[in-house]
């Protein structure tokens, strides 16, 4: 929960705007400012203050204890100009609120945390829990210091000015190790915690077993990904109460599914109990991995628990990320996180120069022509496989005639694959237009380049019959001109000549035209390959210069 607090009635007026935008984030806090602060913060993970910058220092300094537990504070400055992340940056999010608010009100957001200043990702926002001297090392990384980083296991990690050797270090590995006061490591979850327990084993008796089998083996349990169980001890309150203290996901898979796992201890007792000669370890080894620390049973007598720890390879991860039609302002808070996250960016050049100041120093970027959409996918595939954290960028949404597919065709179950969807100029060009895409619509690429046009006709005919509204893309190009007219034809088979029309080129980008014609007067002359063209269906009507499609059909004859 966000805490909003107050002053003014300008500062008010800046807070309100900010509860009706988060109404489900946000709580605000009346009384005397003083009050207000306080109670705010032992009771939120965040605080918004429209008050002066001084003030809000005066009132929070005294209630700061520990910046991992600290609430992140923000300063809005009463005309609204601002928003100063004043407290919390990395560990309570004061950085990204600051940058949502500034979004949110046309606030400029005021970032001052050196990581963030010059481009050098922190530490503790890799998304991995980190332990030892943080501000040391990052201190180190900032005036460009040898820092050496040891990443044992292979975890894909965003750029980071480092080397093989030097003075400060970080590690990145599952094992408890001995830390310098130069050093930090960093946590992977590569650690899967088989369990099994008979029908009300006690929490604790589970827990202790868990915690004293990852330490003998000298294994952190911050790197524990999963507890993983038979299906049937899905709701056991010892395993399910281990799975929160961990706070991990708890996996279950059927007793068929475990049986068919390769163990090598099995037994009869959970055969006969559940279905299958092992819980333990056959939940931790199905879906593959090294097996750390065998069976072992709780010291209770009787043992009412089991568990097995085993280590699961890292894995590269691709992310194929939409930026969008063009608009920086239509490219979304998550896409740019996966821009930033990349130690590899793959994509078409002219769409990697959209975002290259995105970009944290040091990415590597693999960039090409038109055409070359396949070698692009295999390019991103292979540098995930090499156990790279990739980015595939695609305009508009990436699984719309972009990257995605061809991509998805290359890889493998080898890889993790995050899809980040974007603005398709599908409804970049609707939302321009009016509101075309009211009622059933599809999108049909005009391009005959990968498939036959004998398809694509087929395709055309049916939306026709189907009365259904058609957005063009590639419609016409130099060397593909009589495609378009085609289409039309067809078309107008099924729909009369005055059917709405939309026509937008390099919608959202600052060349941007529209305009709104019909379906006997539209030039396919005047389309291009930065064209989308929209065609009505027989409810289509132009409102007020607008392109509007009923949203049913009930309602369009209520308002004739």
């Amino acid at each position: 929960m966000i805490g909003l607090i107050s002053a003014t009635a300008a500062g008010a007026a800046a807070r309100d705007r900010l509860a009706a935008a988060w109404p489900d984030r946000t709580r605000v806090y009346d009384g005397p400012v003083g009050d207000a602060v306080r109670r705010a913060f032992a009771e939120c993970e965040q605080l918004v203050c429209f008050l002066a910058t001084g003030a809000v220092v005066r009132l929070v300094a005294p209630l700061l204890g520990d910046k991992a537990s600290d609430p992140g504070v923000v300063c809005v400055d009463e005309g609204g100009r601002f928003a100063v992340s004043l407290v919390g940056g990395h560990a309570g999010g004061a950085n990204e609120l600051a940058r949502e608010i500034g979004e949110l009100l046309g606030a400029e957001p005021v970032v001052t945390t050196a990581t963030d200043a010059v481009g050098v990702p922190g530490l503790d926002t890799l998304g991995l829990p980190v332990e030892g001297a943080v501000a040391a090392v990052s201190r180190a990384l900032l005036d460009g210091e040898a820092v050496a980083l040891h990443n044992a296991s292979g975890w894909p990690l965003p750029p980071l000015p480092v080397a093989s050797e030097g003075t400060y270090g970080i590690r990145v590995t599952d094992r408890l190790v001995e830390l310098s006061e130069q050093e930090v490591v960093l946590r992977p979850p590569t650690l899967v915690v088989g369990v099994g327990a008979s029908k009300g084993a006690p929490a604790e008796e589970v827990w202790g077993l868990i915690e004293g089998s990852l330490r003998e083996a000298g294994l952190s349990s911050k790197s524990v990904a999963a507890l993983a169980t038979v299906d049937a001890k899905a709701e056991e309150p010892g395993i399910v109460a281990a799975a929160g203290r961990l706070g991990v996901p708890l996996v279950t898979q059927s007793a068929e599914e475990l049986a068919a796992v390769e163990v090598p201890n099995p037994s009869d007792a959970p055969l006969a109990a559940v279905g299958t000669p092992s819980v333990a370890e056959a939940a931790a080894l199905v879906r593959g991995g090294e097996l750390l620390v065998p069976k072992r049973k709780s010291a209770a007598t009787p043992a009412m628990a089991t568990c097995a720890v085993v280590r699961r390879p890292a894995r590269g991860r691709l992310a194929v990320v939409g930026l969008g039609p063009g608009a920086r302002d239509l490219l979304t808070p998550r896409a740019k996180a996966e821009l930033q996250r990349a130690s590899v960016l793959v994509g078409l050049d002219q769409y990697v120069d959209q975002i290259r100041d995105l970009l944290r120093p040091g990415t590597r970027v693999l960039e090409s022509g038109l055409g070359a959409e396949e070698e692009r996918a295999r390019t991103a595939v292979e540098e995930a496989r090499r156990g790279q954290a990739v980015a595939l960028i695609g305009s508009g949404d990436a699984g719309v005639y972009a990257m995605a597919s061809p991509a998805l065709a290359e890889a493998s179950d080898d890889i993790d694959v995050i899809g980040v969807p974007g603005v398709t100029a599908a409804l970049a060009a609707a939302a321009i237009l009016g509101a075309p895409l009211g009622h059933d619509h599809v999108s049909i690429s005009l391009s005959d380049l990968h498939t036959p046009w004998e398809v694509i006709e087929r395709r055309v005919r049916a939306a026709a019959e189907a009365d259904i509204v058609v957005t063009f893309y590639n419609p016409r190009s130099r060397g593909r001109d009589w495609q378009l007219p085609k289409a039309l034809a067809i078309l107008a088979e099924h729909r009369e000549p005055a059917t709405p029309v939309g026509v937008v080129r390099n919608a959202s980008r600052p060349d941007e035209s529209a305009r709104l014609t019909t379906l006997a007067a539209l030039d396919p002359g005047t389309v291009d390959m930065m064209t989308v063209v929209t065609v009505g269906n027989t409810a289509t009507r132009d409102i007020a210069g607008r392109m509007v499609t009923p949203r049913g059909y009930r309602w369009q004859e209520g308002a004739k």
